[in-house]
């Protein structure tokens, strides 16, 4: 009754417009008076916050993100790609998806992801007669691989979270993430054959195929620099981050495409975002302890173990809750509120921890492309100057090809767990 009434409580003030951040923080903050506790216990949880090497990735990450795409190396990427493959049927939405799952190997998050291509992309593709709904949702989609393909920002704040190896997740992410890659591509293909409507490229000449190429070759060697660095052991995610930063500013003033003024810009997104993740993992910490000190985890736990036999029906439900918990709370709040509950059920059903990341990461990437706080919705919709309903239109087939990711994974664990664990 207790967790019911407290989850009542956290939704009322989330759903009053209450900040996440401060909803979470102040809620934990009134239970640990209701139970007499120090509230000292908040500076400390606040100061163990920032105080952690692992999360400096994060800003580090998003420094790097925006840095490429202030610098205007999607355009770059999407050249070199659509040299190749553009004369192909459907051969644009093709090379859109393949360079939202190459710049993902660099970014670690999917708003940049999906703002990069999608600025060089929407206009290319509506312009050459592609339906603009599909056009959208193949952005929004897109977009979201950017949390799936390492680097992964998600990843790494579960990683810190559950105490688990963000290498390993690193290294899980790449199966799904390639899965989805094909089906956006099967599903692009058969748009070509059966939806037609669009002006097909002419075939590129070589001479053009190695000038792009050589173009986009540099950024080609950031993602095998900070891929390569972690796998190889060269690295911890957080120094690949920062190794990162520092090759993609190399880049971005090489190619001349950066200026003071835009790394300013790059410099002020990233800490903004940086302050807003970092104080809803901030706030997420103090409701975390206190409502480990009410022992709900563990209640909850108890609960599921007690009257939950099957990891497939637990499977179920997580996908359900995090399904309708995705339409008013955004992807990192979901991950901080969700995971701290549901980690401790996890041993007693015999799930894997880093194959439940993956799959808890894919259902946040569902999270990102539903109704209402879809953010990548809002960052197509500007990127394309368009109404929301058409990129709720075009965005539900991909949402579809998710959830069947998801049931494949359920079925074929070694999708996620092959390459850090057998390869």
């Amino acid at each position: 009754m207790t967790a019911f009434i407290i989850l009542l409580a956290l939704l009322g003030l989330l759903l009053a417009g209450v900040p996440v951040a401060f909803g979470l923080g102040g809620l934990g903050l009134i239970l640990m008076w209701l139970a007499d506790i120090s509230p000292v216990m908040v500076a400390q949880a606040l100061y163990s916050t920032a105080d952690n090497f692992v999360l400096l990735a994060v800003p580090l990450f998003l420094l790097m993100s925006n840095v490429l795409l202030k610098g205007g190396v999607g355009r770059d990427l999407f050249n070199a790609v659509q040299s190749w493959v553009g004369h192909w049927p459907g051969g644009l939405a093709i090379a859109t998806i393949i360079s939202c799952g190459l710049f993902s190997a660099i970014s670690g998050s999917s708003v940049a992801t999906a703002a990069t291509i999608g600025t060089v992309a929407v206009p290319e593709m509506i312009g050459r007669g592609y339906d603009k709904r599909f056009v959208l949702g193949l952005l929004a989609a897109g977009g979201t691989l950017g949390i799936l393909i390492p680097p992964s920002i998600p990843m790494i704040v579960y990683g810190v979270i559950t105490e688990e190896s963000i290498v390993d997740l690193f290294l899980a992410g790449i199966g799904p993430g390639l899965m989805l890659v094909g089906l956006f591509i099967l599903f692009s293909l058969g748009y070509a054959r059966f939806g037609g409507g669009y002006t097909a490229l002419d075939k590129a000449d070589w001479d053009t195929r190695v000038r792009a190429t050589v173009r986009a070759l540099p950024t080609a060697i950031l993602a095998f620099v900070v891929i390569g660095g972690i796998y190889a052991g060269i690295f911890t995610p957080t120094e690949s981050a920062g190794v990162g930063f520092a090759v993609a500013l190399i880049i971005v003033f090489a190619l001349g495409t950066m200026n003071w003024e835009k790394l300013k810009e790059a410099v002020i997104d990233s800490m903004r975002t940086t302050v807003t993740i970092f104080l809803i993992i901030g706030g997420a910490k103090i409701f975390g302890k206190a409502i480990t000190l009410y022992r709900i985890p563990q209640d909850i736990s108890m609960a599921i173990s007690t009257n939950i036999g099957e990891a497939g029906v637990f499977i179920l439900i997580v996908c359900a809750v995090l399904l309708l918990m995705g339409c008013f709370l955004e992807s990192m709040s979901m991950l901080l509120i969700m995971v701290p509950v549901l980690f401790p059920s996890l041993a007693a059903l015999g799930i894997d921890p880093i194959w439940f990341g993956i799959l808890f990461v894919i259902m946040i990437e569902c999270a990102l492309i539903t109704p209402p706080v879809g953010l990548n919705l809002f960052v197509i919709q500007a990127v394309g100057k368009v109404s929301i309903n058409d990129v709720l239109r075009g965005v539900w087939p991909f949402i579809l090809m998710m959830f069947g990711s998801i049931v494949a994974i359920y079925f074929f664990p070694d999708i996620a767990l092959y390459i850090p664990f057998k390869l």
